[in-house]
């Protein structure tokens, strides 16, 4: 046994037909890691039958848990749900396409019992494609720099942490989450485990470039007021600019005895411009966030869970 209860939480969206092998694999598992364990499968508006098979594998598995939404909210809204039921010292959060191997969740129990409040499960190789990974690693720099731990370069959605760190974010009632950036406001020891990842055995990720930027965007502006200090680096700079181009124009005028044409003050008025369009962008994103937080949404609101959550976890 590595710890005495453990609860695993998997968001879920469209993936009845991977779900069965999964609880199967972690019911061989989870008896080797744990006392007493829970898995959570928190269903996120799938358009498929992953309720259905929520529900039957409750049935069939009394330490399954289902809980199923009202509506599609996002992967790390579906996981602060699942994090806030469960019940144990330890959470594990994994995919639910079989991307994650149950038989790799020892290598981040083993790293947490060595002193770590929250580790990542890393793979050895990256499976996506070249672009996918090199935006990966932009986001983890962003994310990295914003929660303020230097000495961590990885994340991943594969990761095991202590329940106590709920503490931290127990009143956060926001529809932007992102749930790494919600670990570090209780902890700061965060550590990596080299994984093997496997390929989806099916169907594609559900993120592709335009939801990675929009990611990026929540993760800049809902969690960091970097954007916001770099436009007025940026506004300060090209004042810096202005004045310089001034200089040059009464240099000119006392030197040649001419003043520069349109296209000269086209391309100047075309370049201020732009910034002063680029920082209203950055402010209105910024505003975004403010009216989305002032209407007081919730990250998530559960439409019904499975009979069975009320029973005690199975011991082994």
């Amino acid at each position: 046994m590595f710890v005495k209860s453990l609860s695993v939480v998997i968001p879920v969206y469209n993936s009845a037909g991977t779900l069965d092998e999964l609880l199967k694999r972690l019911s061989q598992e989870l008896p080797r890691l744990a006392s007493v364990y829970e898995v959570i499968m928190v269903n996120d508006g799938s358009r498929d039958r992953s309720w259905e098979m929520i529900s039957h594998l409750c049935d069939l598995y009394p330490w399954a848990q289902g809980v199923n939404l009202m509506r599609n909210y996002g992967q790390h809204n579906a996981l602060l749900c699942g994090v806030r039921l469960a019940r144990f010292e330890v959470i594990v959060t994994m995919d639910d396409d079989l991307q994650h191997p149950p038989e790799e969740v020892y290598k981040l129990l083993e790293k947490l019992t060595e002193g770590n409040d929250v580790v990542y499960g890393i793979p050895q190789k990256q499976p996506h494609t070249w672009w996918r990974n090199i935006f990966s690693i932009i986001i983890r720099r962003l994310l990295a720099y914003i929660m303020g731990v230097k000495n961590l370069r990885d994340f991943a959605s594969f990761r095991a942490f202590r329940a106590n760190l709920r503490g931290a974010f127990s009143n956060y009632q926001n529809p932007n989450v992102i749930l790494d950036v919600l670990l570090s406001w209780g902890t700061a020891r965060f550590s990596n485990a080299v994984v093997n990842e496997m390929p989806r055995p099916s169907g594609q990720s559900n993120y592709n470039f335009i939801r990675l930027v929009q990611y990026t965007l929540v993760v800049l502006t809902g969690f960091s007021t970097v954007p916001l200090r770099f436009t007025s680096m940026l506004g300060f700079l090209f004042t810096l600019v202005g004045i310089a181009v001034f200089l040059y124009v009464l240099a000119i005028y006392f030197l040649v005895g001419s003043i520069p044409g349109f296209p000269f003050l086209a391309s100047l008025i075309s370049i201020f411009s732009g910034t002063q369009l680029f920082a209203l962008g950055i402010i209105g994103e910024y505003l975004a966030r403010i009216f989305d937080r002032s209407m007081d949404r919730p990250p998530y609101v559960i439409g019904e869970m499975t009979s069975g959550y009320t029973q005690q976890a199975v011991q082994s």
